[in-house]
């Protein structure tokens, strides 16, 4: 692995900044970033909240802590939360899952309908490939969309200007979005979810609009070639649209289960520090000494906190990506919503 390249795998990681100079913090956290990465953050956050609230309004903590039922009637909750959150979560895991438990004759449609979409996939190019990985699906289709966009244009220049003008602005407006996809398939952040950010980011609706008004607002201009080029550039868009389609279901699939699993790990030690937080409370056995200068009671109470909400923040880091991700790519149907 190159410098280069060691240096863009960092963004999984920390927000560096683009190849503009540009460092998009929000793009960042919403999407690009590790979602172990966004978890540290948010705790690293919580913890430093709770210690500035704390020593810039001072109470006596010791006395909340055994004279006050407050803090363990907030764990007690907070443990409750956590056991109803991991049970929720998984729930809805084992829904998401449940799509693969299928009967014989579904699993050999669906096992159909591959190996036709890769019959087309193939039937794109001569040489009849067909990738199995969304990197290279990518960078074929750029490849083909490419082609067949440039090979419009080489037939749709004539003599009404107008015309070849809307042709041209079509074409390149093609070309620029679909660049990209052949280009950072194979430097894209984020492991496998930046590559299938990729797919997912690029609108191919818009294109397939424009090639149906080019079609009816020249239909007496269209030459024979210009309109079998313009067929040939809808059906790859249709074979794009279905693997970027299926991109959001490997996503959905990919991130739930992921989701699942770290809570699961994390839940664990989170229970087991907040159940023991409270017994400790409850005995009055509060640790009295100062670690890199820290009140004893404050570290106390902020780490148990943060500890004890550690699901929630893992749930809420998952949680923004899967809602950005849904509320961008919305709408493989006649009407999309766009901000």
């Amino acid at each position: 692995m190159s410098v280069a390249d060691r240096y863009w795998s960092l963004r999984d990681w920390f927000p560096v900044p683009r190849r503009n100079g540009r460092i998009h913090v929000v793009r960042w956290v919403l999407l690009e970033a590790n979602r172990l990465a966004v978890t540290g953050a948010l705790l690293t956050f919580m913890f430093s909240a709770l210690m500035a609230v704390g020593l810039t309004w001072p109470f006596e903590m010791e006395q909340v802590l055994t004279e006050t039922p407050a803090v363990q009637t907030l764990l007690s909750a907070l443990l409750s939360g956590i056991i109803l959150l991991v049970s929720v979560v998984v729930s809805i895991n084992s829904i998401v899952l449940s799509h693969d438990i299928t009967s014989v004759e579904a699993q050999g449609n669906r096992i159909r309908g591959v190996v036709e979409f890769r019959r087309d996939i193939g039937g794109l190019t001569e040489s009849g490939e067909s990738p199995t990985d969304p990197a290279s699906f990518l960078g074929l289709m750029a490849t083909v969309i490419h082609d067949r966009a440039t090979a419009l244009e080489a037939v749709g220049t004539g003599d009404d200007e107008e015309l070849a003008r809307d042709i041209h602005e079509y074409v390149d407006e093609v070309i620029r979005t679909v660049e990209p996809l052949g280009e950072q398939g194979d430097t894209a952040s984020g492991a496998d979810f930046g590559v299938l950010w990729l797919g997912l980011e690029a609108d191919y609706g818009v294109y397939m609009d424009r090639s149906r008004m080019l079609r009816s607002s020249y239909e007496d201009s269209l030459s024979d070639a210009f309109e079998e080029r313009l067929d040939d550039l809808i059906r790859a868009f249709r074979l794009f649209a279905t693997g970027k389609e299926y991109f959001k279901t490997l996503y959905y699939t990919q991130e739930v289960s992921q989701l699942s699993r770290t809570l699961l790990v994390i839940s664990l030690p989170s229970i087991l520090v907040t159940a023991s937080a409270i017994l400790a409370i409850n005995a009055q056995l509060l640790p009295d000494e100062w670690v890199f200068g820290l009140p004893p009671l404050m570290s106390f109470v902020a780490t148990v906190f943060t500890i004890a909400l550690a699901p929630f923040l893992v749930l809420t880091s998952y949680m923004l990506r899967l809602s950005t991700v849904a509320q961008r790519t919305a709408g493989a149907g006649p009407f999309s919503l766009r901000q």
